[in-house]
């Protein structure tokens, strides 16, 4: 800039003097000749003169434009926090403050930008859905870590892949190719085989607009949504099937009674005696069906208040103690040795009498005449626990971690030969856990099975 500045302002001057020495040349030739040694002085002085002034114009002129040109190339580069510093005319340091100003509401905004970002990252990141952004080639522009979890990628390591070649799987490939084809949002079901095994939704939908081509997959995790409708199923069905057995029985009774078995007294007592038991025990699982329908409702209105633990084991006891003695069962109460007097829970006490009776009961039902049923209790810095522990037919390690869903039986023909509606253990959970508390199993097949409740423990 400075070379260009400078031989053009002394160009114009050289070319000034030569025309001025061609118009004396022309007027006065020979006057010219007798001066020529003090013209070409002349010349020579103010050729030299020009030329310290052309550099001068040439240096004021081409300064700031140099720091322009830098300060704009910074600017290019990214450095919108450089400001231009520029001093000489009026113009350039207006032309400054422009840039300066540009540069200033350009960084304001790139912040904007980059705050929004990552406020969109992070929110992408926090979803429970798999978010899988693609272009019009198919190439990963964004995939969040949940997504990456669920379809075993690295997100990182997946942009710019073709999304073929990040998840090569055939069963995600076809719905993804469904989806890009469609031209409304696509929903395809895909049972992911892990590990772990997952059930999963993909939602496919194309980014609106034209300015944007590509996609949007989302991955929803529908594992435990199917694990639910299972349960409801067969919570249905299992329902289904314990109300049909006593009703009939109940019904077959009634209609060899009325086909004639009425007028025989000795048939008569055994069919209205086998009605009644039946409808007691069609009474009691609708009993516990409501009973369990409250605990989940979260409806269940507990009251916790300081209970003397000891004392309520006792009154449970006594409770089954015929039951037990009619098997020819030992019923024994091990109270801590190192507590002096009784120890207390927090807990309600219709709730707390009801899981140790179910729990007392369940072990009467499943241990053989003769056998033995202890219940120990006590105490640490902030709970207390008490055991229920039989000398039962046990239970097998890949029944125990089920013995608290509803219905589930670990022996059916034995359970239901024994009595009981199979929701007794799925009430206990769902009442320990009402009352802050935990209720664990252990067992050992042929050896017996131990219940383990925790709860609050209240001041002494």
């Amino acid at each position: 800039m400075f070379w260009r500045l400078f031989l053009t302002y002394l160009t114009l001057v050289v070319l000034a003097v030569l025309l001025l020495g061609a118009l004396i040349y022309g007027r006065a030739e020979a006057v010219f000749w007798e001066l020529f040694h003090d013209v070409a002085v002349a010349v020579g002085v103010v050729i030299f003169a020009a030329a310290a002034a052309a550099g001068a114009l040439a240096v004021r002129f081409s300064s700031p434009l140099s720091q322009l040109n830098e300060g704009a190339r910074r600017l290019a580069e990214g450095d919108l926090a450089y400001r231009i510093e520029v001093t000489g005319h009026h113009e350039f340091a207006t032309l400054a403050a422009t840039i300066n100003g540009m540069s200033g509401r350009l960084e304001a905004m790139f912040d904007l930008l980059e705050h929004d970002k990552e406020q969109l990252r992070a929110i992408l990141s926090g979803m429970v859905e798999g978010v899988i952004a693609i272009d019009e080639r198919s190439q990963v522009l964004f995939a969040n870590d949940r997504a990456g979890k669920l379809l075993g990628f690295e997100p990182d390591r997946a942009v710019k892949q073709l999304i073929c070649e990040a998840i090569p799987e055939q069963p995600f490939r076809e719905i993804v190719e469904k989806g890009l084809a469609a031209t409304e949002p696509h929903r395809g079901e895909l049972e992911w085989k892990g590990p772990p095994a997952r059930n999963l939704a993909i939602y496919i939908s194309r980014f609106p607009g034209h300015g944007m081509p590509g996609a949007v997959i989302v991955v929803h995790d529908t594992t435990e949504l199917r694990q639910v409708e299972k349960l409801r199923q067969d919570f249905v069905a299992n329902v289904s099937h314990e109300l049909k057995t006593p009703l009939a029985v109940i019904k077959s009774s009634i209609e060899t009674l009325i086909d004639g078995a009425a007028e025989d007294l000795e048939s008569r007592e055994m069919f209205l005696t086998q009605a009644s038991r039946e409808a007691e025990r069609l009474e009691e699982l609708i009993q516990d069906l409501l009973s369990l329908a409250r605990i989940e409702s979260g409806n269940l209105g507990l009251e916790p208040q300081t209970l003397a633990l000891g004392h309520a084991i006792t009154e449970c006891v006594e409770r089954h103690q015929q039951r037990a003695e009619a098997k020819t069962l030992t019923v024994v109460e091990k109270p801590p040795s190192d507590a002096h007097g009784d120890i207390f829970a927090w807990a309600d006490p219709d709730a707390l009498r009801q899981v140790m009776d179910n729990l007392v009961d369940n072990a009467i039902k499943y241990t053989p005449n003769g056998g033995r049923i202890t219940v120990r209790w006590t105490r640490s810095a902030d709970t207390v626990s008490f055991e229920v522990e039989d000398t039962g037919v046990g239970i097998h390690a890949d029944d125990l971690q089920r013995v608290f869903e509803r219905f589930y039986r670990a022996d059916k023909a034995r359970s239901r030969a024994v009595g009981g509606t199979g929701l007794g253990l799925a009430i206990v959970k769902h009442l320990v856990q009402a009352m802050k508390g935990q209720v664990r199993a252990s067992s050992m097949p042929g050896k017996g099975t131990t219940f383990r409740v925790t709860l609050p423990r209240a001041a002494d």
